[in-house]
């Protein structure tokens, strides 16, 4: 019979050395994501859920269920889900969404392939987590359209996570976390709960339409996307990965784009990007194709 969590000793509540390492590895091969010796407390806490769903009595009898019972298949999307950080705020680094508004938008729907009536742009977020981004690209690019600007657009977000996934396809957020939004945008595109109790809001449907989320882990040689996206945002995961991961992801996604396309990164990864080819960098932390 297991004990519940608390009852059990505090060294049953580690992971031993040989199975942390066990796990770091297995994430970071099929994953990309490094989980060094500083991440392991991070790592036992996330992992103490799945230990209490899966009626085990320790981290090591846990570990042991996925490397020496064989079951590492069946519970991998839910050591990923575990482990993984997902961070993310909506207009998080404002000044992208600015030059989405002033300079990209018009800029694309200037190309050759965009000429007519009202193209369509194609729109990645490629690390979405709960959906932040994704919606705070349709929220801007809605505002374009309601401010007269002629096109229209579809948005992808995809992730490795698919806990994160089925929380963005409901677009359901506390509104500490919609704090962020501009008070007239929120209006626009936040329906708020009626009961101030439950303080929280949901993107309105007709943004919900426009977003689609997908699983997708950016370690696959093959991404299951377009390749005639517009705009590819990657911001913030990067840093999760080694330079020559780095390089691979990078490609691949540069491969997604349609000529003239952008690909735009976060601040601290730009560097990273540095001699991929076929990009030409236009700002810090913007990149052409």
């Amino acid at each position: 019979m297991s004990l519940p969590l608390a009852a059990i000793p505090l060294t049953s509540q580690q992971l031993s050395e040989r199975y942390f390492r066990s796990i770091a590895e297995v994430i970071e091969a099929r994953v990309g994501i490094q989980l060094p010796a500083s991440k392991r407390t991070m790592v036992e806490g996330r992992l103490r859920k799945r230990v209490r769903a899966l009626h085990l009595d320790s981290l090591d009898a846990y570990a042991r269920h996925l490397f020496d019972e064989g079951r590492l298949a069946d519970e991998f999307v839910h050591l990923v889900d575990c482990v993984t950080t997902n961070k993310t705020d909506f207009f998080r680094e404002p000044a992208h969404f600015d030059l989405l508004r002033s300079k990209l938008v018009p800029r694309l729907c200037a190309l050759p392939a965009h000429r007519g009536e009202r193209p369509l742009l194609k729109i990645w977020s490629a690390a979405a987590s709960t959906g932040a981004e994704g919606y705070t690209l349709a929220m801007v690019l809605q505002d374009m359209i309601a401010a007269g600007h002629r096109f229209d657009y579809a948005i992808l977000g995809t992730d490795v996570s698919t806990e994160v996934l089925r929380s963005a396809a409901d677009g359901i957020y506390s509104e500490e976390m919609l704090a962020a939004v501009p008070p007239e945008i929120r209006r626009r595109y936040v329906m708020i709960a009626r009961d101030p109790a439950r303080q929280i809001g949901r993107i309105v449907p007709e943004l919900r339409r426009r977003v689609r989320f997908r699983h997708l882990n950016l370690m696959d040689e093959r991404y299951a996307v377009d390749r005639d996206v517009d705009v590819v945002f990657c911001r913030n995961v990067l840093i999760y990965f080694d330079r020559p991961t780095q390089k691979a992801v990078l490609g691949r996604l540069a491969g997604h784009l349609r000529p003239g396309g952008y690909l735009v990164v976060g601040h601290s990864e730009s560097m990273s990007v540095a001699g991929v080819p076929g990009l030409t960098q236009v700002t810090s932390t913007v990149f052409r194709r």
